[in-house]
């Protein structure tokens, strides 16, 4: 974590005495009333980062362990774990979030936490992970922008980069330093739950979309503020069999190479700190144990610096006993254990994996010493605390407005007959489907909870209140229904996916509910001119439901930013989007990829009209 030099005053290496003073009143239970962050800081002496090889050297067995080891927030807050294990990570899962989810309750428990951490003998700091996976959006308040499978259709990759900067400036006004972010995923079959966290369906998007996530995220040297990126999920998460989550990816290396490599070595070349490996196997093979892919490949031929971690409570479910699990994992090259509750099995039996000889001590320092570079060149030393200078940057109107241009530029035309897009702003519109008026289902998974959820789950402005706004001198009505219509000059049906995340969104079959259709059926026979906008985590087959329908705007999963829909509707904005992946016709078409040997799609890859 980078900070303006002038903003806080480091802590490491302050007498003792000092910090059980000023810090001892937190105790080691809850989060309790006690000094800001800023005059906790502002109280510290002065100390530069460590050597990491002197502080390397100085490491007992155990404080190393515990560098290794990363648990649940909430764990730490109510033990005295972080202290007694000398844990050196901390991480919140997606439905493990404070209440009430503000931005002050984060930085209290990551001020309660990294207190604890710094009042062990050696005083490194936590280095606290989250999934702030498009936008810091597990925080109510914060700029919800794209999901990834928009951005993938913005081919703009400048803009990329400018999203994983406000992302980051938005991670830092809760004082958390690392995301799990960019899914640099190349999801090859849409029936996969994680689709819309992938850029698209080729290599070259995964490429060229996430390396500049990882350069906006991390910040270019020099420059104040940057978080730590995590690419992910090493290797082949988007090419299992059936589109099945954690499931097999069944090809050869070179196809998993041509198909599902580049995009890490790309990230890898733009400096990517972090990479977390695959649930999903590999011909039937764990990722978490592949040695030959971890080591040799990434940390070997495309000499990854940074450090592996695993994905949660992954290690648990590699063959064997607790013992040969953790030896498989630690001695593949994953460097640090996400453990999030099972944390103390891991830690004791690392220590006799290591005593016995069945883990070298070389691939602990080696895993430790990653994990310490990381954390001085994030400055996490200088400045462990959350800095409130950057309180301001969450849900910012800059933020919001650059969130609004990426929905601009990932939303796809796909039909529009006789030209009826761009609505006039002046005309009679009826607005017809519940998801228009639907802040969680525009956002979708991974927004204030893991699955995401119906309802008003964060600020921002939805599909209706941007129509509303818009239409400056017309007039909008909203109905569940299309009765009314007589008096409209077009329909504008909204229709869409219910939110999900990882393995509740996998489908055997795809398409819209039973309700969408009847919606966009009895438009039809209004015999008014009706424009559909799907609100979709992935293509959907929607051939024979959108026959006889005028346009076809698709708009993703758009987050919080609803203008940006609203923009390209009535012509502020022209389309520029180009489909991330091929669009089927039905689901038995499914998987289709650009430069299969039989390829008819709906519509190609690229596809996107303009006005």
């Amino acid at each position: 974590m980078r900070f303006p030099r002038h903003q806080v005053v480091p802590f490491a290496g302050a007498p003792r005495s000092l910090f059980v003073a000023l810090f001892g009143v937190l105790g080691c239970i809850g989060v309790q009333p006690g000094p800001s962050a800023g005059q906790l800081a502002a109280s510290r002496a002065s100390v530069p980062t460590p050597d990491i090889e002197e502080l390397l050297g100085k490491m007992t067995l155990e404080e190393k362990i515990g560098q290794m080891t990363q648990i649940d927030w909430k764990l730490a807050k109510n033990t005295d774990d972080v202290r007694k294990l000398y844990v050196g990570s901390v991480l919140n899962g997606a439905s493990s979030l404070p209440e009430p989810n503000a931005p002050q309750n984060w930085v209290k428990l990551v001020t309660s936490i990294q207190t604890r951490a710094l009042s062990t003998r050696l005083g490194i700091p936590i280095i606290w992970g989250t999934d702030a996976v498009h936008g810091n959006a597990l925080v109510r308040g914060a700029t919800i922008f794209p999901h990834n499978i928009g951005m993938g259709c913005t081919r703009n990759p400048e803009l990329a980069e400018k999203v994983g900067r406000a992302a980051a400036l938005e991670m830092l006004a809760t004082g958390i330093p690392w995301t799990f972010a960019p899914c640099i995923a190349v999801p090859r079959d849409e029936r996969w739950g994680r689709t819309y966290e992938g850029f698209g369906e080729t290599p070259e998007l995964s490429e060229m979309m996430a390396a500049a996530m990882v350069k906006g995220l991390q910040g270019e040297p020099g420059q104040p503020e940057g978080v730590l990126a995590c690419a992910k999920h090493f290797l082949g998460d988007g090419g299992t069999a059936g589109g099945k989550d954690q499931g097999d990816t069944i090809c050869s290396e070179q196809e998993l190479r041509a198909i599902h490599l580049p995009g890490y070595a790309a990230a890898v070349k733009a400096g990517v700190g972090s990479i977390m490996v695959s649930f999903s196997r590999w011909n039937g093979a764990p990722m978490h144990a592949n040695k030959h892919l971890i080591t040799d490949v990434l940390k070997g031929e495309l000499h990854f610096e940074g450090f592996v971690v695993s994905d949660w409570e992954a290690i648990d479910t590699l063959p064997g006993s607790n013992d040969s699990k953790i030896e498989a994992a630690i001695n593949a090259g994953v460097d640090m254990a996400m453990v999030p509750l099972t944390y103390q099995w891991f830690v004791s039996s690392l220590r006799h994996l290591v005593k016995k000889g069945r883990v070298p001590m070389a691939r602990i320092d080696d895993a430790v010493r990653r994990i310490l570079k990381q954390k001085a060149r994030f400055k996490l030393w200088e400045h462990p605390f959350p800095d409130p200078a950057y309180a301001s940057q969450l849900g910012s109107p800059e933020h919001r407005a650059l969130a609004r241009e990426a929905v601009r530029q990932s939303a796809v035309l796909l039909k529009n007959q006789d030209a009826v897009l761009p609505l006039p702003k002046n005309g009679h519109i009826l607005l017809v489907g519940s998801k228009a008026d639907d802040m969680g289902i525009q956002c979708g998974g991974w927004t204030t909870g893991w699955a995401g959820r119906r309802g008003n789950v964060t600020p921002g402005t939805t599909i209706l209140r941007a129509i509303e706004k818009a239409a400056v001198g017309g007039k909008v009505k909203f109905a569940p229904g299309v009765r009314g219509a007589d008096a409209a000059d077009a329909i504008v049906v909204v229709v869409g996916e219910e939110p999900y995340a990882e393995g509740t969104g996998d489908r055997k079959e795809l398409g819209l509910s039973r309700d969408d259709v009847s919606l966009i059926t009895a438009a039809k026979a209004s015999g008014k001119k009706v424009v559909v906008v799907l609100v979709t985590g992935r293509p959907l087959p929607i051939e024979q439901v959108i026959a006889g329908v005028q346009a076809v705007l698709v708009v993703w999963l758009p987050g919080s930013e609803g203008d940006g829909v609203a923009d390209v509707l009535f012509g502020d904005f022209k389309p520029t989007g180009k489909l991330s992946h091929s669009w089927p016709r039905s689901s038995s078409q499914i998987p289709i990829n650009q430069g299969d040997a039989s390829y008819a799609p709906l519509f190609p890859y690229g596809f996107g009209l303009g006005y």
